[in-house]
Parts: structure tokens; sequence; C-alpha cells
């Protein structure tokens, strides 16, 4: 089942690339995409090679697998698809870690809502003013202030709370995500650094990680303690950004709510950027 899935996606890729896009003569085809040749040629492999893989037939090597990539261009989501089909580790297998335009453009656009960007091993990458505002991540008191798995499981920013269950949950789904994310990029040295030191200096973590459990969605609730209005009480939604593989966290209080109230009159006394980037994954 896997070749199968694995040739249909270089098909897909093949046929859907426009020739142009990857130095080849737009005219004279019958058919959409990149001919089977064209790709043969340009991955430096047989066109009866690439026709077994497209049928299912053919398990490539990462060789070919990272050949095929370069020569239809594809971008970081598609390539670590490809990857994944055929069994192997990306080549560079590093967490990507940089926020585009448009990913940016989402923290700006919400202005009076705090969010931020974290990338897949929770290392927050940039926040807006309302997060800012809130006053629960404008300190770094240790060097990995600015990952969220360690600020959670190393209990040290106390402004922010949640009661038991809510607690669990959260943690659970920090520990389920980070162990996906080491599983997809096993070269990432900072990220193993993470795993290794909160494995070995947080008990809860260390079970949630040997046994997984299952998340179908990420939902949590906080308190967020400030010191001129009193405690502001957030929902927290994540939403992928699936171009620069990052996700974005967006926190809301109930409408109507004092919480409402509370949020929209510390958003007005904050000042500064519409959008802050974290100087470097990790530490702040």
């Amino acid at each position: 089942m896997a070749l199968q899935e694995l040739g249909a996606e270089v098909r897909r890729l093949r046929e859907s690339t426009d020739p142009a896009a990857i130095g080849l003569p737009p005219g004279g085809r019958r058919a959409r995409g990149v001919r089977r040749e064209e790709l043969a040629e340009l991955a430096g492999v047989s066109a009866d090679h690439v026709r077994r893989l497209e049928q299912g037939r053919r398990h490539p090597s990462a060789a070919v697998v990272n050949a095929i990539a370069r020569a239809l261009r594809v971008g970081p989501a598609q390539y670590e698809r490809l990857c994944a089909l055929a069994g192997y580790a990306p080549a560079d297998g590093r967490v990507p870690r940089e926020a585009g335009p448009g990913a940016l453009r989402l923290l700006e656009r919400v202005p009076g809502t705090p969010a931020f960007l974290t990338d897949a091993a929770w290392n927050v990458v940039a926040v807006n003013g309302a997060w800012m505002a809130l006053g629960a991540g404008a300190a770094n008191r240790q060097p990995r202030d600015w990952n969220v798995a360690w600020r959670t499981f190393s209990r040290a920013h106390r402004e922010i709370r949640r009661d038991d269950e809510e607690a669990a949950v959260f943690r659970a789904t920090l520990a389920a995500r980070l162990h996906s994310t080491a599983l997809r990029y096993p070269a990432d040295e900072p990220l193993a650094e993470l795993v290794d030191e909160l494995r070995t200096t947080s008990r809860s973590f260390d079970t949630l990680w040997r046994a997984p459990k299952a998340v179908a969605r990420f939902e949590t609730r906080a308190v967020f303690g400030h010191p001129g209005v009193g405690d502001i009480a957030l929902d927290g939604s994540l939403l992928e950004v699936p171009g620069d593989r990052l996700q974005a966290v967006l926190l809301t209080p109930a409408p109507g709510s004092v919480h409402e109230g509370r949020l929209a009159e510390v958003v007005r006394a904050g000042s500064g950027s519409a959008v802050i980037r974290v100087g470097h994954p990790g530490p702040g």
C-alpha cells in the first residue's frame, strides 16, 4: 500500500508541475505537466525506473527520492511527504523555524487577540503585541523561556494557570506533538537536546514520552494573572501553517465576559510593534 501511495504521489507531482518552472520548454505537449522521460533525465534515472515507481512496483533509494524532489523543485511539505511515503527521514532532518510573510501577517490581522507562532518543536518564533501585553512572555529568566513545552513542564511561569484537568490534557498534547516531531526530524540536535532535558528534569514528561497519547485536537483554557487588571481566562486554539510548517496559537476570551473587557483594556494599554520576531529558537 505504501508503494502504491508513493507512486501515486510521484505521478501527481510530475503531472502538476509546470515544465517552464523547472526549466523545460512548455510547448508541444499532449498531456499536462512534465513527461516521464523528462523527469527521468533530470533525476538521473531511467524512464522505466520512473514508470515502475509510479506503478508502485519499485521502492526507490533515498538518493532517488531526493533527486526526484530536486528535479521537480517540490516544496518542503511535499518533500517531507515523499520521504515519509518512501520510509526515509528528510535529507536535512531539521525542524523548519523560519516564519514567512504570510504567517507573520496572520499575527498582524488579529491585533486584539493574543497570538504567537511556534515551530514543530514548540519554539516560539514570533508573537503579536496583544500577547506581549499580557506580560506572560516578555521576561527570559531561563535559556528555554521561549519554548512552550519547556516552560510548561518546568512550571517556570506561575502567571499562567490551568486547572488539573486542563493541565493534564495540555501536557499530553505537547508531549504527543513533540514525540511526532522527533520522529519526523531525527537529525535535529537542538530538538534531541530539548527532549533529553525534559525527560531528565520532568517525570511527567518522561512518562508521557514513553507512552504518548493520541490527541484529536488542540484546545486549552488558561488563566493569565495580570498585575493591572487581575485574572484573564482565555481559550487557546491551534492553527496549522502548512506552507511554513509552523503552528499558530490564538487565545480568545468568552464573548461578553469580564475577561473580554479585561483583555481589551490590557491590549489598549499596550504599545510596541504589531509583530515581534523571537531572536532565535528556544531562548528569547
